[in-house]
């Protein structure tokens, strides 16, 4: 029964332009959720490692970078853990790959030809582990951009391992987007479920989308690992990697994928009702409970609120920055419908009040709630106008 860690997207050295000065710290996070997979295979004991495509946010790394990344392979090396790593879109195989300029399986220190440190590439697309009973494929394009699907090289493999009486788990690696149609068509690299099915492949490894994904296409078995640590700040299915059990039992072949946590950062995303708010204080209260420096809190108001509470999200995220890893705070709420006794229908307010009223109870019907709060909004504020022009700025 071999077993494989099956990770993606660690995406070593990302700039977080967006975190400023969190940038080296999450930096460093992402590193550590490398070094802990690489831990967890250890401790498993796993016969293999596939990385699905950027283990490195670019191909622009300083060496030492590199060789920070290839050291951990070397301890899989030590222990004899092949590990087989495909290029992904951020660090693509181009002219300029740091897979072409960085020799990993050298760097690693795992010995000349022991095939403990495969990088798959375009001239080279297939590895066969005989004494796992597993053979690696993939199909790498030396461009960013695919010009044609992946999958259709690999079932052309498949089948002639079939056909020469192979009896090797056929385990694929692709790093690109599953479409989706009419939600998600087009990528760098893209491929169907009837591509994936028509594969033949027992496992397909996947990366490129950062959250932890798992079908199965005809007799295929397909996953993404997800990012081993959040990417981007938004990513709340990241923190992973995936233990794959390959099980053969009186002729039947079964897959087992059992996702791990190797992440520190959590994501967590609280609606509040405006209704029980009396205060920005008391949100302000009740966000600081929550303080975690591990923790992205996205943090959502929704709800009709009191018509005297005054939010400013800008100086609330300002006051909790320090208490969280990232903290963001958004007002959806939104204002009462005035109950007061409606003006005459030939009035101005008479006709504003009658007319939003109709439209704001149209689009609830609909469902539209986001199109209905702009209404009681443009309400709200205009009867303000119209009682006393000097109470509302228009920027």
């Amino acid at each position: 029964m071999p077993r494989l860690l099956h990770m993606a997207d660690v995406h070593l050295g990302a700039r977080h332009d967006d975190l400023g000065p969190a940038a080296a710290a999450q930096r460093e996070r992402q590193f550590e959720a490398y070094k802990r997979a690489i831990d967890l295979a250890l401790a498993e004991k796993v016969d293999l490692v596939l990385i699905c495509g950027d283990l490195f946010d670019s191909n622009s790394q300083p060496k030492r970078s590199v060789e920070r990344a290839a050291a951990e392979l070397g301890r899989l090396a030590q222990r004899h853990i092949a590990v087989v790593l495909i290029p992904g879109t951020h660090d693509c195989y181009d002219t300029a790959s740091i897979y072409r300029v960085f020799d990993l399986a050298e760097m690693s220190g795992a010995p000349p030809d022991s095939g403990l440190v495969t990088v798959l590439t375009d001239t080279k697309s297939s590895v066969a582990f005989d004494e796992l009973g597993v053979t690696v494929r993939s199909k790498v394009f030396p461009t960013k951009r695919a010009s044609e699907s992946p999958l259709g090289a690999l079932a052309i493999g498949v089948q002639e391992s079939a056909q020469g009486g192979g009896r090797n788990w056929q385990v694929g690696m692709v790093h690109g987007s599953l479409a989706v149609p009419g939600r998600f068509d087009a990528d760098d690299v893209t491929f169907t479920e009837q591509e994936v099915a028509a594969s033949n492949l027992d496992y397909l490894a996947l990366g490129h989308w950062h959250s932890f994904r798992e079908g199965r296409a005809g007799r295929t078995v397909w996953a993404y690992s997800g990012a081993p640590e959040m990417v981007a700040l938004d990513q709340d299915g990241a923190g992973q990697i995936l233990l794959v059990g390959l099980e053969e039992r009186d002729g039947q072949r079964r897959v087992t994928v059992e996702p791990r946590p190797v992440g520190r950062t959590q994501f967590r995303k609280l609606e509040i009702d405006a209704a029980g708010l009396a205060s920005q204080a008391q949100l302000g209260g009740q966000l600081t409970d929550l303080a975690n420096p591990d923790l992205v809190l996205d943090a959502r108001v929704v709800g009709v609120r009191n018509e005297d509470l005054d939010l400013n999200v800008e100086e609330l995220e300002r006051q909790l920055a320090s208490g969280f890893l990232r903290v963001r705070v958004r007002d959806a709420s939104i204002a009462p419908l005035a109950e007061a006794q409606l003006a005459p229908a030939d009035t101005i307010p008479g006709a504003l009040m009658r007319d939003f009223r109709t439209r704001i109870v149209d689009h609830e019907t609909r469902g539209d709630t986001e199109r209905a709060a702009e209404l009681r909004e443009a309400l709200r504020l205009g009867m303000l106008l119209l009682d006393d022009p000097t109470r509302v700025t228009l920027a």
